[in-house]
């Protein structure tokens, strides 16, 4: 475990200062809404709509209105390449890796890249901008001077739209499921672990990725603590329970949470079930051979002896509070949307009333959930710390890259299903799949449908879009954010897992050969 995992541990400690941090957020919001801010932010997008609706045009979401011109140039690209390399090297550099697997170093490095960012928008960029929160907006530059609007809105764009949804939604899943400890050690048999991950890839649907990810990833540790040969066990439980697995429905993972909020139908996507069931049943065939007949034999005999011995039955424990409190996140979720009223009312939900709720949910599961079963899970807040410090870098520095698909994205010729699925994919893998989603889901309302719609969108190129987001976002450690926090916590268990790099060599030999032919049968 490293320095910051020891540091962020969940003990009463931490737990009393993030509950204390907890109650000034709610406190602070509750103020703001005395003063009226969160439902004028709520009442500038119901209007926004009002006009959207009366002209039947983008201006509530400003995905596809005229910017000509408007995106910075491609070396504005270089400071996320840079956190990128930065993600991949620095963990296999001898002078440098201990230093990085401080959270407060990767922090440091992401922190400075995001400056740079914001550093050529207020000093350099002398084009308009788009502004997202709570509405869209055009910010232009200062006639001569600093450009402080732009900036601010790219910060707005990166921070208030995109980030604080993103992390608040993680961490609330995270820190829920971290209450409810399935307890129990099998025999780490192919079969078993097969099972693991077949449970968890169907789980992802229905509690998200996350949550589906932090409840399954420590009972798998467990089973497998006897067997040396385990890394490309998570490897595996990243491909299926983090990512693929997570289809079905708007709550399996953010990219399909972001098309339910632009007018996809709750259930469109249980269409997907033949494309899902090929993907997930393919890999755990391919898992299922690999453990069976390559790492299942290399394990010592006195470990199987050993594993075999010391086995004991799932308990299941925790499930008060926290079962209820995770129905309440998916509850948040689906109905606290300002731009939607809640279903059988007229009433919108004000501005990040969503998150403060989700936030107030961790609450409960700290003061009212088990300590006990926290420190039985190894529970931390190391992992979250990672994706959080990782994250805010990684959403700053891609607002170039965003702009420039945002203006350019229709004219590279992507038209077909299968292209959408291959474009949006390839993004997914190294873009955060939620935005780069959003980029290219408005890219498709823009063309002609050559069949069905779906929120403006051809059902075939809609099917493309989402099933690149989620599916390829397994390919890096960085498309999904539990792809780090398996990753955090397998590390801090004693698991060895692969490189950035390494873990290419997993995804491209194993995930792209199963796409592909998946590709080729259903588009």
């Amino acid at each position: 475990m490293t320095h910051d995992s020891h540091a962020a541990a969940g003990g009463t400690d931490a737990t009393g200062r993030l509950l204390a941090g907890l109650a000034v957020l709610v406190a602070l919001y509750a103020g703001a809404a005395a003063f009226g801010w969160p439902q004028h932010g709520r009442d500038l997008l119901v209007a926004a709509q009002a006009v959207h609706e009366g002209h039947a045009s983008d201006a509530g979401h400003g995905a596809h209105a005229a910017h000509a011109g408007t995106s910075p140039p491609a070396v504005t690209v270089l400071p996320f390449c840079l956190l990128l390399a930065a993600i991949a090297i620095l963990p296999l550099t001898p002078p440098l890796a201990h230093w990085w697997e401080h959270n407060s170093s990767k922090l440091l490095v992401a922190g400075m890249l995001g400056l740079v960012t914001l550093g050529y928008y207020l000093f350099v960029h002398r084009q308009p901008v788009d502004l997202h929160f709570p509405v869209h907006a055009t910010v232009a530059p200062a006639a001569q001077g600093l450009s402080w609007g732009v900036a601010g809105a790219v910060l707005a764009n990166a921070f208030l739209s995109e980030y604080v949804p993103f992390i608040v939604l993680l961490f609330a899943l995270y820190v829920i499921s971290g209450g409810v400890r399935i307890e129990g050690d099998l025999v780490a048999t192919p079969q078993v672990n097969t099972a693991f991950l077949a449970v968890g890839a169907l789980a992802a649907s229905f509690i998200g990725t996350t949550g589906a990810a932090m409840l399954l990833v420590r009972p798998l540790l467990e089973t497998n603590k006897e067997r040396r040969y385990v890394a490309h066990t998570l490897v595996f439980f990243i491909f299926l329970v983090c990512n693929t697995g997570g289809c079905l429905l708007p709550i399996g993972d953010p990219p399909l949470f972001l098309g339910y909020l632009e007018g996809v139908d709750f259930f469109w996507t249980t269409s997907l079930w033949q494309e899902w069931l090929f993907t997930n049943s393919s890999l755990l065939a391919i898992y299922w051979i690999w453990d069976t007949f390559f790492a299942h034999p290399r394990e010592a005999a006195r470990d199987l002896a050993r594993d075999e011995r010391q086995t004991t039955r799932l308990r299941i424990s925790g499930l008060w509070p926290n079962a209820a409190l995770m129905a309440g996140v998916i509850a948040a979720v689906a109905l606290l949307d300002p731009s939607k009223a809640v279903p059988g009312t007229a009433w919108h939900p004000w501005i990040f009333l969503r998150e403060i709720v989700l936030l107030a949910l961790v609450g409960a599961s700290l003061l009212f959930g088990s300590h006990d079963i926290r420190r039985q899970n190894g529970f931390s807040y190391g992992a979250i710390l990672e994706v959080a410090a990782l994250f805010v870098g990684i959403f700053v520095c891609m607002q170039p890259a965003l702009a420039l698909l945002d203006e350019h994205g229709a004219s590279l010729g992507i038209d077909s299903p299968r292209a959408f699925f291959w474009a949006t994919g390839a993004l997914s893998a190294v873009l955060d799949n939620a935005p780069t989603y959003l980029v290219f889901f408005k890219t498709a309302q823009t063309l002609p449908a050559v069949g069905d719609t779906m929120a403006g969108v051809d059902v075939g190129r809609l099917a493309g879009v989402s099933l690149g987001a989620v599916f390829l976002g397994a390919m890096t450690y960085i498309g999904n954010g539990p792809n780090f926090m398996v990753k955090a916590i397998a590390e801090q268990s004693g698991v060895r897992m692969p490189s950035f790099f390494g873990y290419l060599l997993y995804s491209f030999g194993v995930l792209l050969p199963v796409f592909a032919v998946m590709s080729f049968l259903f588009f």
